[in-house]
């Protein structure tokens, strides 16, 4: 029988009751004109799942100082989740359960319902989770259906605590007087507290599959079920959504229409996928690095819609998508399940870690970009829960997030293995460019990072090396798109989002083709519509037969200058050292397609020496420039591609100037010799220095001028011309 002081404590706690459901009918009011749907409980299997996650995350404390025990384990299997909407409730209610810990344990504490003896400690975990809510339900009996499976052990803990309901509330309201709150929300701290503010309007983000449906279809199917498109996420207004500015096949959806969504066709047949931003960003920023043909590197087997965004976004191409970190068989079989519901057929499984593999990995040598998501604190997103399911990430996740910081020993420990994965990322020697992302508020993950694996030098010296590069798609638009780093903190409307691309430094001889500037420009969206594949067979032959064809020109080019030179040497006579011009032969039967083609394969080079060849006149040697329009280069040959080492020796311009010539030739009508009234004039110039008496000719173009404009002091020729 109880005593008379607990009969006044139990009236005091009555009294009390009374004020906290004053207040509970108010803050249900409040929670009415704001759209939220009551809460009526869960299935039990939600309860089993709930106190099972956190049994695994909760918050351990001191030895000392710990006066609600949980024991070892609540049962030795995992949590088996029904459907994915039991295992986001599953998750909800061990999150909030667990930020909600302390507040929970007093609850219990001051109510006198812990310990209880007929509840082993087993169980403490599910009276935890029950007692959450249990409290959010306003203390009211939960709606049970008829069809649902009933767990003994839910039911046992469900009866306890609601003959205990009075106390409890009673309890409860003790502590909302004294921490002065309205609500128990406001007993969180200030961060937490943002935190679920920002979560329950930040908009939901789907990027579109396109293996599976095109935009216009999309569009089509969502204004059949009653959605608007508006211009901006300032429009929302009830059933509407917009794109993304940022990456073109992301749909923007308002919070509120989350369940509608997620029972969609289009969704449930896996033609939007519903993922956070800043994993879209990471993707697209991988999508504009790549070339045709180049394969892509996806470092954490968790991102397995990443995976399957960057399957689709490669789709045109050849490219194949390979995935690390792939250790059971039963996760092969679940992602291969997933991939093919999906219709992503080019994604590559790998059972090793991506520390693991090493850089001469044969499988990876056509991989071009790696995408490394690494694990990280994650303080930066506002809603964890569906975060850790698309990504499948660990639920310890949620221990720091429920604090609202991480301790500076752990974000030690991740800063570590995030440098670890970034360098052993640049050792993969074929590999042109990183993109790393994180979705952290702290420095140490973000720019130290970065900073500190390139400094490193771990990629080697005969190696080109990487430096920071901007985002190939970003635009006016995106905040921060003049800082090297990409950075976009948490709000309203998105997620924290770091990105930072590693590019290695081109080399200085490397040209882009074709085919690389098409895929770049086809990254960007700039191409849609053409087709940019490879090319037919019968191109290819073409340009291979093009391709001798150069080479055979370029040959016979070369004879046609070694026949020159030759005659040169042969027919060159000193004049006289009074005489101004130097008299030299006349190639008048040379094809005006050998000129055309010898013209364009000599190179110019500019001449600063004077000519020191000693078979020149000694006045010629010393002849100022005419004019500056008949300067004279050197021009040699490519007979062969020239080295780096080779020293180039460079000459003074002369101007050389040749008598006109009377070039004989048969007349048509007969055998008779006639002399034609057309004069050519030719420039000379000699190679270098230490090639003595050889000249080459620059074959400018053919100059007929009358015989009224001829220099009057000319040197014959000794013979005739043949």
């Amino acid at each position: 029988m109880p005593s008379s002081k607990s009969n006044v404590v139990l009236s005091s706690d009555i009294s009390d009751f009374r004020e906290v459901a004053i207040s509970n009918e108010r803050d249900t009011t409040e929670e009415s004109t704001t759209g939220l749907v009551e809460n009526t409980g869960y299935q039990d299997s939600v309860y089993i799942n709930a106190a099972k996650i956190f049994q695994g995350i909760r918050n351990e404390k001191p030895q000392d100082k710990i006066l609600v025990r949980y024991g070892n384990e609540l049962v030795p299997s995992l949590p088996d989740f029904k459907d994915e909407c039991s295992q986001r409730s599953s998750y909800e209610l061990a999150f909030s359960a667990l930020k909600y810990q302390d507040l929970l344990e007093n609850i219990l504490l001051d109510s006198c319902f812990y310990p209880c003896q007929s509840i082993p400690d087993e169980l403490t975990s599910l009276i935890v989770v029950m007692l959450y809510d249990l409290q959010d339900r306003k203390f009211q009996a939960r709606q049970i259906s008829d069809e649902e499976e009933s767990i003994p052990e839910v039911r046992e803990v469900e009866h306890y605590l609601y003959s205990f309901k009075t106390k409890l509330a009673a309890a409860l309201a003790r502590c909302r007087i004294k921490h002065d709150a309205r609500s128990i929300e406001y007993i969180l701290p200030e961060t937490i507290r943002k935190q679920e503010q920002r979560a329950s309007t930040l908009p939901l983000y789907a990027w579109i599959n396109t293996c599976k449906s095109s935009h216009e279809d999309i569009y089509r199917e969502l204004k059949e079920v009653g959605f608007t498109k508006v211009e901006s996420v300032s429009d929302f207004e009830g059933y509407t959504y917009c794109l993304d500015k940022h990456c073109h096949d992301v749909l923007v959806f308002p919070a509120s229409v989350k369940e509608e969504i997620l029972n969609l066709e289009l969704f449930t047949g896996y033609k939007l996928i519903l993922q956070d931003k800043s994993r879209s960003l990471a993707v697209h920023s991988v999508k504009a690095l790549l070339n045709l043909d180049d394969d892509i590197i996806v470092a954490h087997m968790g991102s397995r819609l990443t995976a399957a965004h960057m399957s689709v976004l490669s789709n045109q191409s050849t490219s194949k998508v390979f995935v690390c970190g792939v250790k059971s068989h039963a996760k092969e079989v679940e992602l291969r399940e997933l991939f093919t519901c999906m219709e992503c057929g080019s994604i590559q499984l790998l059972r090793e870690d991506f520390t693991e593999i090493e850089p001469t990995d044969q499988r990876l040598q056509r991989a071009k970009v790696i995408l490394l998501l690494p694990r990280c604190s994650g303080l930066g997103v506002s809603n964890p829960i569906e975060f850790i399911l698309n990504e499948h990430e660990d639920a310890g996740l949620l221990r720091d997030l429920s604090q609202g910081s991480v301790a500076e020993n752990k974000l030690h420990i991740l800063a570590e293995q995030q440098l670890q994965e970034l360098m052993h990322a640049m050792q993969f020697k074929k590999v042109q460019a990183i993109v790393y992302c994180t979705c952290s508020v702290y420095p140490e993950e973000n720019e130290a990072v970065v900073n500190k694996a390139l400094e490193s030098g771990v990629e080697g010296s005969k190696v080109q090396p990487y430096r920071l590069s901007p985002s190939l798609w970003c635009n006016a638009e995106l905040e921060g798109s003049s800082d090297i780093f990409f950075k976009m903190e948490p709000s309203e409307i998105s997620n924290c989002c770091f990105l930072a691309i590693l590019a290695r430094q081109r080399e200085p001889e490397q040209v882009m083709s074709v085919k690389d500037i098409l895929a770049r420009a086809a990254a960007k969206g700039l191409l849609e519509g053409l087709d940019i594949g490879k090319s037919s067979k019968r191109e290819e032959k073409r340009k291979k037969k093009s391709k001798v064809t150069h080479q055979r020109n370029i040959s016979k080019d070369s004879m046609v200058q070694t026949n020159i030179v030759e005659f040169l040497n042969r027919e060159i006579v000193p004049s006289n050292t009074n005489s101004e011009v130097l008299p030299m032969k006349v190639i008048s039967d040379v094809p005006q397609k050998y000129v055309n083609q010898t013209n364009s394969s000599i190179q110019l080079k500019k001449i600063t020496k004077p000519i020191s060849n000693s078979s020149l006149p000694g006045l010629l040697k010393n002849t100022p420039n005419l004019s500056s329009m008949s300067k004279v280069f050197e021009r040699r040959t490519q007979v062969r591609k020239p080295r780096v080492e080779d020293k180039m020796v460079v000459l003074k311009p002369v101007e050389i100037v040749l008598p006109p010539v009377m070039v004989p030739c048969f007349n048509p009508q007969g055998n008779k010799f006639q002399i034609s009234a057309q004069h050519y004039y030719y420039r000379w110039t000699g190679i270098n220095s230490s090639a003595h008496d050889l000249f080459i000719p620059s074959l400018s173009k053919r100059v007929n001028k009358s015989k009224e404009t001829l220099p009057s002091p000319m040197v014959k020729h000794p013979r005739p011309w043949i």
